[in-house]
């Protein structure tokens, strides 16, 4: 490509770039390019939100350029504190490296290994000495810092700022120009982050990484960032079945933001089954079951991307199950568990007496199988399942979420 298809490439799905001139010229000059993208590993696991700059990372990898997959071991110790409005507990060494264990696993379901260097940033971060520390510290104001979004919000509120929280930034910073980065990539949430990695390379006289910051992908509730600890999010190492069904949960409006910054679709291919749900030609339902195959054939392939949509029209569609079902933690005294009972614990019948009654009429399913039998006995450990009562009354049995009282 020349390097003004290769920037095409590069802009698609991004927010902004600083210093799309100097990318330009970067390419211009024909050398393979150090990509740079950082991720603490505050949690085990990746999820969807993660992926928009993986995806990104990719496309640079398919360009011929190198990827510098940074996992932040020493700075997860500190904490980020963007977007905080207070200090974060620091994790401990032995949290963020237990942490750190599955991230390789797991980026490589998109990015290419052969072209991408694993660098972990207690490598030079953790040899720092004092004297190095306040060298680094002197390359900035505290007057800057406060510009910082959540830092003048805290500072304005009265709400403590920590100094190791000025810390992490001019850390990050200072990763650029230990790696010599040509490009860093981030959430627009990182922009500050971003521009001290420029700030401190101009520091130390090295040529300035150009910033590309990609959008924040929204959780299943279309409003918050994904995040684990909102428990909106969808992880790369969940199960196929349950990959999908949390799919099928967002809105239809945010369904196509998703198809754009998760997934490899061909612009034109989305543009076009919007115009065909638009016009009545494609329902959204139908759209969106694609768009849950594409990522879940991403992580567990075509095979198993085939059969979780079997299981959910199985399960939810032809049975028009709602899209969210209550997933109640279940204190049973006994398992297997006789039926009724069950029924009246998860409060989908008020006694025992009205879930036989409910069970001689027909009325109550498990996974959509009728049961007939008032005496039927339910395994609650033996696999996920939905039980329903009617029309409108649903549970999901989880196995981890099941508590035997006694036994």
């Amino acid at each position: 490509m020349t390097p003004q298809e290769q920037l095409k490439v590069i802009k698609r799905g991004t927010a902004e770039i600083i210093g799309e001139e100097e990318l330009l010229e970067k390419l211009k000059s024909g050398r393979k390019l150090r990509i740079k993208a950082g991720f603490d590993p505050t949690a085990p696991d990746l999820h969807l939100g993660h992926t928009v700059l993986l995806w990104k990372l990719r496309d640079f990898q398919e360009l011929g350029h190198e990827v510098y997959f940074l996992i932040g071991d020493f700075t997860a110790m500190i904490g980020d504190p963007t977007g905080k409005n207070e200090t974060r507990p620091p994790l401990t060494r032995e949290e963020v490296l237990k942490n750190a264990e599955t991230y390789a696993q797991q980026v490589f379901k998109i990015l290419d290994p052969e072209k991408t260097v694993v660098v972990f940033n207690s490598e030079w971060l953790g040899q720092m000495s004092a004297a190095d520390l306040i060298k680094l510290a002197s390359k900035y104001t505290v007057a800057r810092m406060l510009e910082r979004d959540d830092f003048e919000k805290r500072f304005k509120e009265g709400r403590p700022i920590h100094i190791h929280e000025f810390i992490y930034p001019l850390l990050q910073g200072y990763d650029s120009v230990v790696l010599k980065a040509d490009v860093e990539l981030g959430g627009t949430d990182q922009k500050f982050n971003l521009l001290m990695g420029r700030h401190l390379q101009r520091e130390y006289g090295q040529e300035e990484q150009v910033c590309i910051m990609m959008p924040i992908l929204e959780g299943l509730d279309g409003v918050q960032k994904m995040s684990k600890s909102l428990g909106n999010y969808i992880g790369i190492l969940e199960p196929p079945e349950e990959q999908f069904g949390k799919v099928m949960r967002i809105s239809d409006e945010l369904m196509w933001r998703y198809y754009r910054l998760v997934t490899r679709v061909p612009e034109e291919e989305i543009e076009e089954m919007e115009r065909a749900v638009k016009e009545g030609r494609l329902h959204p339902m139908e759209a969106k079951k694609r768009l849950a195959e594409t990522i879940v054939a991403t992580f567990h392939g075509e095979e198993a991307a085939k059969r979780a949509r079997e299981h959910f029209e199985r399960v939810f569609s032809r049975r028009e199950l709602p899209p969210e079902i209550p997933e109640p933690e279940v204190e049973v005294p006994e398992n297997p568990i006789w039926l009724p009972k069950l029924l009246k614990i998860l409060g989908l019948v008020k006694s025992t007496s009205e879930g036989r009654r409910q069970i001689r009429g027909g009325a109550v399913r498990i996974d959509g199988r009728k049961i007939l039998d008032e005496d039927y006995k339910v395994d609650l450990l033996a696999g996920e399942f939905v039980v329903q009562v009617g029309k409108r009354r649903f549970a999901k049995i989880k196995p981890e979420n099941v508590k035997l009282t006694s036994g």
